[in-house]
């Protein structure tokens, strides 16, 4: 069996933004707009919900029938459900926005993860291998940190 000197793996590398004004600029942009989004999504919501409702009793020769009540019942528990998930998800939302107005100009925040590949040979050190961040300012890349 031969033996390999070297491979190539994947890691994860950590982004990490210096806020500046573009920046701060440019996460309140995105989070508003999903904001906007879940708020398009809940008035469609109540709107489908609504209209399938209505489908039920105007489809049914008896309104108040159990069977036709009950159907009613699921489809106003799914739509509820679906309510409240799509309200979780505009309150997290808030909260960054929150969080992102307070962040103070050239702090250093992490901004997610990128996959990369790399060689490792023999003798190296994997954890210092794994352990890598780009810290990035306005979408230049002004160092590259081996942690």
């Amino acid at each position: 069996m031969a033996e390999v000197n070297s491979i190539s793996i994947k890691r994860s590398i950590t982004i990490r933004a210096v806020v500046t004004p573009a920046w701060k600029e440019e996460a309140e942009r995105e989070i508003s707009a999903a904001i906007a989004t879940s708020d398009q999504q809940l008035a469609q919501l109540e709107k489908e919900g609504q209209q399938v409702v209505e489908g039920l009793r105007t489809q049914s020769a008896n309104p108040l029938d159990p069977r036709v009540q009950e159907q009613v019942a699921q489809v106003q528990q799914q739509v509820a459900a679906k309510r409240s998930e799509l309200e979780e998800q505009k309150t997290n939302l808030l909260q960054q926005q929150s969080q992102v107005r307070e962040l103070e100009m050239e702090q250093i925040v992490d901004q997610g993860q990128i996959e990369s590949f790399c060689d490792l040979k023999v003798g190296d050190n994997l954890v210092k291998k794994m352990q890598v961040s780009l810290l990035v300012r306005d979408g230049v890349v002004e160092s590259i940190d081996q942690d």
